[in-house]
């Protein structure tokens, strides 16, 4: 049964999966806006014309705007391919038992036996539909971990979403959807796939190394890393700690530094989140380096002006309760950056109610209080709607992210005009 049932168990396993998603930090703001996504629908006319809503899209082309950090989820009952590991339906499991509680009921598709699929991608374009017309979600796909050989391991993989899915997905919705591959590079047919992708319309290739089992250090990369770059398509991948998707023992394949390999091979890469949550050894300083914030390392490389053209982060999740720290006060303070940053919700993450909190917000000076209480309000009816406004309104020490940073539409199809 996939509906999220009003029991004690219930309660106590979603306290669980917001505790590993959460972080320890923020437990007093905790949880602001309750335990489950209510979805909502049909934002009321007095929220849609707010003013509010009006003055985030001042400057903004909605052609333009495409999230490029949302995430295609399923659980395979369309007979699409999409897949979850079996852990995430047994109580047994806990914690990823509460996972899959909370993304589902994020995508509003808790609730649906027999269409899980279908009502996610139901829910997803109805909220491109709150925006402007024109808005798009790029979708991601999800490849499996995999092992030393390229063969799955779908027993240490948490889903798995193919590219066929995605692009049939996007494709079937080209008004409100682009897609995003995912090609593990140990596979053996990694360039055969990537060709496929690239013919195919894919925006660009995402990876979650921790969760994949990829070294994006390793030598066994570079034959995909020159093909990568010959196709001019970016590679998003996740910087820092990885806490969304189970990863074992296997965080330090997420430090940013690991992708200066792929940025001297001429790839051009996103490192997603910005690294905001974590630590990492700084393997400048040899292999017994001291451990630094993740995002110390992807401000490092940021600051490299050989990568000036290749590196940009994207601020999926940065304004959750266990980000919304120093570093995204950094990150709105580097205006030097803000033309290398790409704007992502990672949906369905802004649906999962624990993970954001205005109040926090407040409380680091980002926004104020008639501010968050017109945000809490969207956030029951429209996540991606929540997620744009907020972050079209947060400020620090008068500094604010531009236009130019939703505009990233030119980023991926740089390539295709080339």
């Amino acid at each position: 049964m996939l509906r999220i049932q009003t029991t004690r168990r219930s309660f106590l396993l979603a306290g669980i999966g917001s505790a590993a998603l959460i972080g320890a930090g923020a437990w007093r703001y905790w949880p602001e806006q309750g335990i489950a996504n209510p979805c909502l629908t049909t934002l009321p006319q007095t929220l849609a014309k707010h003013e509010l809503v009006t003055a985030a899209w001042n400057g903004i082309n909605p052609g333009q705007v495409w999230d490029c950090h949302a995430h295609l989820a399923g659980i395979g009952d369309s007979g699409g391919g999409a897949w979850i590991n079996p852990r995430m339906q047994s109580v047994l499991h806990p914690v990823e038992f509460a996972q899959r509680l909370f993304y589902l009921n994020a995508g509003c598709a808790h609730d649906a036996p027999g269409r899980v699929d279908v009502s996610y991608i139901e829910r997803m374009r109805n909220l491109v539909d709150g925006l402007r017309p024109g808005s798009k979600l790029m979708l991601l796909a999800f490849d499996h971990a995999r092992d030393s050989s390229g063969d799955a391991t779908p027993e240490h993989s948490t889903f798995h979403i193919p590219d066929a899915y995605a692009q049939r997905t996007a494709q079937a919705h080209p008004d409100v959807f682009e897609w995003i591959a995912s090609i593990h590079p140990y596979r053996r047919d990694a360039l055969t796939a990537l060709d496929h992708a690239h013919r195919n319309g894919a925006r660009a290739v995402k990876w979650l190394p921790a969760a994949m089992n990829i070294d994006p250090a390793s030598a066994r990369c570079d034959v995909f890393y020159a093909a990568l770059a010959r196709t001019g398509l970016p590679l998003i991948t996740h910087g820092g700690m990885e806490r969304a998707v189970h990863v074992g023992d296997l965080q330090s394949l997420g430090n940013p530094l690991r992708l200066r390999r792929a940025l001297d091979h001429g790839v051009r890469v996103v490192i997603a989140h910005c690294a905001t949550m974590g630590e990492d050894q700084d393997l400048d300083r040899g292999a017994n380096g001291p451990y630094v914030t993740s995002f110390e390392l992807f401000a490092r490389l940021m600051d490299d002006p050989h990568y000036e053209k290749l590196l940009g982060g994207d601020l999926s999740a940065v304004t959750q309760i266990n980000r919304a720290g120093p570093a995204l006060k950094r990150i709105l303070e580097r205006t030097d950056w803000h033309h290398r940053l790409l704007n992502g919700s990672d949906y369905p993450l802004p649906g999962i109610m624990p993970l954001y909190s205005v109040d926090h917000m407040i409380a680091m000076g980002f926004i104020s209080a008639p501010v968050a209480a017109v945000l809490s309000t969207i956030r029951l009816y429209n996540p991606l709607l929540f997620d744009f406004v907020l972050k079209r309104h947060m400020a620090y020490q008068g500094h604010r992210l531009g236009a130019g940073v939703f505009h990233t539409q030119p980023y991926f199809t740089r390539a295709a005009l080339a």
